[in-house]
This record gives C-alpha cells, sequence and structure tokens, in this order.
C-alpha cells in the first residue's frame, strides 16, 4: 500500500499543469500567418467574416467585434447614455469590469445577491433590487452554465428596463434548445483563458438593429464607416464624426485567429465537458471539495469552468491554503472571483454593502477554479483529484 507521503510526492514531481491554456493548433497559427502576410492587419475583411460566422453560428440577427468583452461593454454604456444617477443592477461575484465602467460613467452599481449552488442571479432577486433609477440589468453566465433567462426577460421587459447578458463564459452555452446570443443583446469575451479566442477580443450580439449601428459607429471614433469600409467601398475617405467614438476595432490578425478557432468550438467544449465529467465522478466521495450546483432548467453547459467550494471547516485549511497547496504539488488553480464589493476600492467607496449578500460573501471565501482546458487529457483530471486527496489527508 502506497503511503499518503509516497503518493504526495509522486504528485509533487509531475510537470506543473496551469489552471488555464489556450488551445493553439497548427491551423490557427497558419491563419494568423496568412494574415501577416497579406498587407491587411487591421480591421479589415478576416474581421468582418468572424462577425457574420458567429452571428450565423448563435443565430443572432447582428453580431460587432471589438477589442475585449469590458470594450464592448463600455460601448453599451455609452450607447445607452449611462451617467450620474443611474443604477446598474448586476452581481458583485463576476470580474471587476463592469462595475468599473459603471463607476467611472458615475452610475451606481447595485449587486445581486448570488444563488449559492450556482454563483448566478436570479429573478426574484432583481426584480426586488429595481427601482425607478435602474437602466441596465446585466447577469452574468456563470461557468458555462446558462443563466434562467426566462425568468430574467420577464422581469426585464415588466419594468422596461434593458437586459444585458454577461455572456464571457457562454459561447456555446444554450438555453432551452437556443444559443445564448441569438435573442436580446450579450457580450462574449474572446480572452486566451475562454472557450474560443482571438487573443483579446469581445462580440457583442443583439437583436436590436438601431444599437448595432450605434455600437458599430461608436467603436471607430464616431464615424460613420471603418476603414475597411472606406478602402474596399469606395466611400469618401473624408469621413464624418457624427459623435465622438473610441477605437476599439478588431484587427483581422486577432479575427482570423478568432475564426479558425470558431471551426473547432463545439469539439472543444465536448473535450471540456468529458474532463467535467470526470471531476463529477472523482470527487464525489471528496466531502470537503464540492462542484458548483447545476441550474435546474433546461441547458446546454459549455464548461468554461469547473468551479468547486472548498469546505473549509472539514478540509481544516482557508480556500487560499488550499490553492497554495495544490500549487506547490504543481497544480495551477484560480478563482472566479472574489467578491467585488469585498474588495479594497469598493470597500471604502460602498461600506454599506458589505454583509448584504451572504451568499456572495460565502462563496467569495470558498470557490476555487481546478483546471479545464481542451488539451487536457483524462489522467490530469485524475493527477488533480488526486492531489487534492493529497493536500487533505496532509493538513499539518
Amino acid at each position: 500500500m502506497v503511503s499518503p507521503q509516497a503518493s504526495h510526492q509522486a504528485v509533487s514531481a509531475l510537470p506543473f499543469l496551469p489552471f488555464s491554456r489556450p488551445s493553439i493548433t497548427q491551423a490557427d497559427i497558419d491563419a494568423v500567418v496568412d494574415v501577416l502576410r497579406s498587407g491587411w492587419i487591421t480591421t479589415g475583411p478576416k474581421c468582418a467574416v468572424l462577425e457574420d460566422a458567429f452571428r450565423t453560428r448563435v443565430g443572432a440577427p447582428h453580431a460587432a467585434a471589438v477589442t475585449s468583452a469590458t470594450a464592448a461593454m463600455h460601448l453599451l454604456f455609452r450607447a445607452y447614455g449611462i451617467g450620474p444617477g443611474d443604477e446598474i443592477i448586476t452581481p458583485s461575484m463576476t470580474w471587476v469590469s463592469t462595475v468599473n465602467l459603471a463607476v467611472l460613467s458615475g452610475a451606481t452599481p447595485v449587486f445581486a445577491d448570488i444563488d449559492r449552488d450556482t454563483l448566478m442571479v436570479t429573478a426574484a432577486e432583481v426584480d426586488r433590487l429595481c427601482t425607478p433609477r435602474t437602466r441596465l440589468i446585466i447577469p452574468v453566465h456563470m461557468a458555462g452554465a446558462s443563466l434562467d433567462l426566462r425568468g430574467l426577460r420577464e422581469v426585464a421587459v415588466r419594468r422596461g428596463i434593458p437586459l444585458i447578458e454577461d455572456a464571457a463564459h457562454a459561447a456555446g452555452t444554450e438555453f432551452e434548445g437556443v444559443p445564448v446570443g441569438r435573442d436580446g443583446t450579450s457580450i462574449f469575451s474572446f480572452h486566451p483563458i475562454k472557450n474560443m479566442t482571438t487573443g483579446e477580443g469581445g462580440m457583442l450580439c443583439t437583436d436590436d438593429a438601431q444599437l448595432a449601428e450605434h455600437f458599430r459607429r461608436l467603436r471607430f471614433h464616431g464615424l460613420g464607416v471603418n476603414a475597411f469600409d472606406r478602402e474596399t467601398l469606395g466611400r469618401s475617405p473624408q469621413a464624418e464624426v457624427l459623435e465622438p467614438g473610441y477605437k476599439y476595432n478588431l484587427p483581422d490578425m486577432n479575427a482570423v485567429l478568432g475564426l479558425s478557432q470558431l471551426t473547432r468550438l463545439d469539439a472543444m467544449n465536448e473535450r471540456r465537458a468529458v474532463l467535467a465529467r470526470r471531476y463529477l465522478e472523482l470527487l464525489s466521495t471528496v466531502d470537503e471539495v464540492t462542484p458548483l450546483g447545476l441550474p435546474g432548467w433546461n441547458m446546454r453547459h459549455s464548461w468554461h469552468l469547473f468551479i468547486v467550494q472548498v469546505d473549509i471547516d472539514r478540509a481544516g485549511m482557508s480556500r487560499d491554503e488550499f490553492m497554495q497547496r495544490l500549487k506547490d504539488l504543481g497544480i495551477g488553480t484560480g478563482i472566479h472571483f472574489r467578491a467585488i464589493h469585498e474588495q479594497q476600492y469598493y470597500r471604502e467607496l460602498m461600506p454599506q454593502t458589505i454583509g448584504t449578500l451572504p451568499n456572495t460573501e460565502w462563496n467569495s471565501r470558498r470557490i476555487c477554479s481546478l483546471p479545464l482546458f481542451p488539451d487536457m487529457e483524462p489522467g490530469d483530471v485524475d493527477r488533480v483529484v488526486a492531489a487534492i486527496k493529497s493536500v487533505l489527508s496532509n493538513k499539518s
């Protein structure tokens, strides 16, 4: 019988396994090289093709690519005229970008607590927080699982407030058989850790033609057309500025990587699902670590992340100590996320929020993302779980 100490040493002798790694093939590399050789590397034909391909993939009437999901959110805030006196309902259990943009625009973030098991906001909680000052509702599809869009859309329609889906984790996710991004307005991220990547990048999908046109204008200096349109369609190079805008257009050398990745999105997501099922099987007997609960509604999970809740009492250590010990054994992990309202700037700006989001705060101290990316093997999952068991059996 192998002793816990010998098992611990065997696990730590293996190469470091990162929490995430982009899946880059030779076809991806060749596509980027072809663009570099083409003489047109900024926004051009490949960006237009990516927009059309992604729009078609999710079934959205309109899609527009930008340099990041944060850039897309910034442009939407501008398009909706968000400013002082406005309120934005969003979870504190998310990345800081949306809340930063709200504060920078002069608006007030209103934090919705989350379901303790899924980390996602509920329609009832959002409804409770709506006031006459609420201008946007921005819920988050978490870790590849879908929000309860039926309930959230009912609240948004009844209240007359735009619903903007943060779909950064949801490329390939479906709700009730419909791809996230087909209906309403949503924002996807193509950051390197996401299910598909453009290096850095994001995509707006919307069924609002007027919003899409405004968004496209804002992403390139407020001009009526972009540089590629002017060069290829014979429009006047003296384009008019219709309103002040920004410089968030996605270059072709990024877009073509996304195009190549999009052809493999389903295959990469299925690989993630296989690995996730292996985690669920192996962790079912580890009482100190609990995977996130799966929502009760009909949805297709894209398994962007595999998040677990660490029972710090049973484990006999904090979540951060748990992560450090896994790192010592060559296993990378992540946190998605530390609650925004508990971070220094927001603690000082909004001290009244501390203690008002019990499910968010409970998870903020316990959640941990385990390695999950398409190039992993099932044996890598076995290794992670073996390391978890080793850490829990060597508490002293």
